[in-house]
């Protein structure tokens, strides 16, 4: 007999925690309703807006691939009913409160299928509708929510409407679809979308180490090695009390193989940290269901961010058992997500999960936006902290490797999630300041380390818009007078879209009218309960760490030894090593953090994200507030562009009256507004875009978290 309207609802979390220990029982009473309520008509068609790509255009389409060209593994997205979905967030909240029967009461993939995913017709009426095309249905996730499934570039174009076309993007072959696929409107109910449709995949928020041309040499050249992370950020009190993540396993999830386990093993002695003799690393290659997704990816160029992933995880819970999660990419699919989803079916769960990948959301697509939310969901509903890394193009997610801001305000579609903590970038202040023998010893201890104590930090931001960095050259921040506008800034590398990302979910669902700038149809993600800043939609990053690559002086050092992608051999000091920064050495080090917490505590923690909040009213002493700077980038055009001239007489081309005139070309600076210099985004006391609540006192932080 079919469940009522009501029955389909999560009951009360006292009736889950009753039927949870009889697990027939629940999926009887609250399996989902169907959404398929009429006859699949293919001529009946509804379009999934926002799914194509800005590259995707005639200037670089090469003509249409083969109809044969195999697309294996694809993900088709699925979407619960929505009482099923407000269901799925209460439990998780329930989950949270320690006076619920569910608190830490962490469901298997199974679970959360059976008692939270779509109906079992509607999953039936889709899998069957994809074979009655041609595809082959490979398996649909124990959640529910995904469909993994192969075909041919024919066989899409000829069920989803989307012709595949070879691209020329600037001298780089792609393939992708040319336009929003459609699916008949009977299914749309239940279908969010193909994941996706190109090989467009995520990039890693990493930077290598750039000697910048008015600090390279200085006297304030410090290297961080990690114990100058443990000092700066006090873990060393933790460490010796024996807080250093036993018992806890961090997966780093990525597209690689490590090049080398033994630099691993290197960075360790070298830095002092393998005397923690619960550490461990291993290489996983998790297994999908039915026809495995999950391929060993072997040793490309995304090795750089593996390693660096499993050096700094364990560097900031040197006891933990590290594990390099990796999965190859398919065709059209990103190994990184393959990845998350197998470990969240997966018998022997990690307890954190780590991803210093992303996409600016307006780009990544809506599909492809829903798609990590929702694993990254299941993951938090299994009892796994997610961390991901904010992204490194400062408030200009969607410029990335650009040499200035032209979409606007842009953060990441994969951190703006709710069920992860998105891990933003700061620098250190001392050299802006002159204050650097304060807080650096003039020789290193025996494991390299110098720094003396914490030491006040500003945003991440390598750009010349900076105002921290103007000020400091003698510039304006925009303008015909303003650094970015000299060739000073051409001559040092500081036309860059570079710094730590932050700022407002703008189109997370949705259709922009251009690709990659928030408007059309775009909508934010809804603020989460717990996130008690900011405006109506979830806001990055919440939490910032050192992320630096190098513009005052101060990187992280770690061993890779692939010279063929700028590694190094990590032998003599380590300041001969490959050094970098980025966000993503945020988010592992994060990941370690809360390893230490949980081990503290001896439980794990599934929404760390939604405890800082907390601490940030109870115990404000835990964070370090960043006060000054911003991660203001450098721009041109119309979009959000302020100070911005072109060379047309006049300043024809300046949006808002700012800096300039009489016909000269200047850049102008990234601001949310068009009248006047708005900074997008200052640093500012309490939480702020460009540094989320500050960065962390470890010690405080264990001292403060509860039992």
């Amino acid at each position: 007999m079919r469940s009522t309207h009501l029955q389909s609802r999560i009951l009360s979390s006292a009736a889950l925690t009753v039927a949870l220990a009889f697990p027939f029982a629940i999926r009887a009473q609250n399996r989902s309703r169907a959404m398929i309520t009429k006859p699949i008509n293919e001529n009946l068609l509804h379009r999934l807006a926002g799914n194509t790509r800005s590259q995707a255009n005639a200037s670089n389409d090469a003509g249409r691939v083969e109809d044969g060209l195999n697309l294996d593994h694809m993900v088709l997205q699925l979407k619960r009913p929505p009482e099923q979905e407000q269901a799925m967030q209460e439990f998780i909240a329930s989950q949270q409160e320690p006076s619920s029967p569910n608190y830490h009461r962490w469901l298997t993939a199974e679970e959360i299928g059976d008692n939270f995913g779509p109906s079992p017709d509607d999953i039936a009426a889709v899998t069957g509708w994809l074979q009655s095309r041609g595809f082959t249905v490979h398996s649909v996730h124990p959640t529910g929510m995904t469909i993994d499934f192969s075909g041919t570039a024919g066989q899409v174009r000829s069920a989803f409407h989307a012709e595949i076309h070879n691209l020329n993007v600037n001298g780089t072959a792609h393939i992708a679809n040319m336009s929003d696929p459609m699916i008949p409107d009977a299914l749309a109910a239940v279908v969010q979308g193909v994941v996706s449709l190109h090989d467009f995949m995520p990039h890693a928020y990493s930077k290598p180490h750039a000697a910048y041309t008015f600090t390279s040499g200085s006297s304030t050249d410090h290297a961080v090695v990690p114990a100058d992370l443990a000092t700066i950020y006090n873990m060393n009190t933790s460490f010796s009390n024996g807080t250093i993540g036993k018992g806890q396993t961090i997966a780093v999830v990525e597209d690689s193989d490590m090049y080398s386990a033994a630099d691993w093993t290197t960075f360790r002695k070298t830095f002092g940290l393998s005397g923690y003799t619960t550490g461990s690393l291993t290489t996983v290659h998790p297994a999908g269901t039915g026809s495995n997704n999950c391929i060993d990816p072997g040793v490309n160029s995304d090795d750089i961010e593996t390693e660096l992933d499993a050096e700094w995880a364990s560097a900031a819970a040197p006891g933990a058992a590290i594990q390099v999660a990796t999965c190859a990419n398919t065709r059209t699919t990103f190994g990184g997500l393959i990845a998350v989803l197998n470990l969240i079916k997966a018998t022997s769960k990690p307890t954190i999960i780590s991803m210093s990948y992303g996409e600016c959301e307006a780009e990544n697509g809506a599909a492809a936006n829903a798609a990590y939310d929702s694993a990254f969901q299941a993951a938090t509903a299994a009892g796994i902290s997610v961390f991901v890394a904010a992204g490194d193009e400062g408030a200009a997610s969607c410029d990335a490797g650009a040499t200035g801001a032209t979409h606007g305000v842009g953060v990441s579609g994969f951190a703006v999630s709710q069920y992860d903590l998105a891990a933003g970038g700061t620098d250190f202040s001392d050299t802006s300041s002159g204050t650097a023998s304060t807080y650096w010893s003039k020789t290193n201890g025996a494991t390299f380390g110098s720094a003396t104590g914490y030491i006040p930090e500003i945003p991440w931001n390598d750009s010349c818009a900076g105002s921290v960095l103007s000020k400091y050259l003698g510039y304006t921040q925009y303008g015909t007078g303003s650094l970015c506008s000299s060739s000073t800034a051409s001559t040092d590398g500081l036309l860059t879209v570079t710094g730590g990302s932050g700022g407002p979910s703008g189109c997370f669902s949705g259709s922009p009218s251009t690709t990659g700038v928030v408007g059309g149809s775009c909508k934010g993600y809804a603020k989460p309960s717990w996130q008690k800043v900011g405006d109506g939609v979830r806001d990055i990053p919440d939490v910032s760490l050192f992320a630096s690559n190098g513009l005052w002086g101060h990187y992280y050092v770690f061993c890779y030894s692939d010279r063929r992608n700028g590694g190094s051999s990590c032998t003599g000091a380590p300041s001969t090593w490959a050094g970098a920064g980025g966000t993503s050495f945020s988010s592992p080090i994060l990941a370690g953090i809360q390893a230490l917490v949980n081990q503290q505590t001896n439980q794990n923690w599934n929404l760390p994200a939604k405890v800082y909040y907390g601490l940030a009213t109870t115990n404000p002493g835990v964070f370090h507030s960043v006060t000054a700077g911003d991660n203001v980038v450098n721009c041109s055009g119309s979009v959000q562009c302020f100070g911005a001239t072109t060379s047309s007489g006049g300043g024809g081309g300046r949006r808002g009256g700012g800096g300039g005139g009489g016909g000269q070309t200047a850049n102008g600076a990234l601001s949310t507004s068009s009248t006047t210099f708005s900074p997008a985004y200052a640093a500012s006391n309490g939480y702020n875009f460009a540094t989320g609540l500050g960065s962390i006192d470890v010690g405080a932080l264990l001292a403060a978290w509860g039992h």
